[in-house]
């Protein structure tokens, strides 16, 4: 008979079933689609943490005090994307 038989089937049809159902499993499974972000702003971080409770009033207010003089030396505010130019006072 066949040397190369396994219950009836072909060694090469027992690895070609094996492939498809890996590739099947593969694709099937799905893949999260997130944004990445390459940068994010330092304001926008600092917002981020803030509305996590991560940090107090009092360290927002010092910490956005401190970015805002620094940026403003390095790049004006106006053109920081998505940064608001008035203070916003969080509650």
């Amino acid at each position: 008979m066949y040397v190369w038989s396994f219950w009836g089937m072909n060694l090469v049809w027992w690895l070609f079933w094996i492939a498809l159902l890996i590739v099947f499993f593969a694709l099937a499974t799905p893949v999260p689609r997130r944004r990445v972000r390459l940068y994010e702003h330092p304001l926008a971080i600092l917002r981020r943490r803030y509305a996590a409770g991560e940090i107090t009033t009092e360290e927002y207010d010092e910490r956005r005090t401190r970015l805002l003089r620094d940026l403003q030396a390095d790049e004006p505010a106006a053109d920081v994307k998505g940064v608001p130019h008035t203070r916003e006072r969080h509650a």
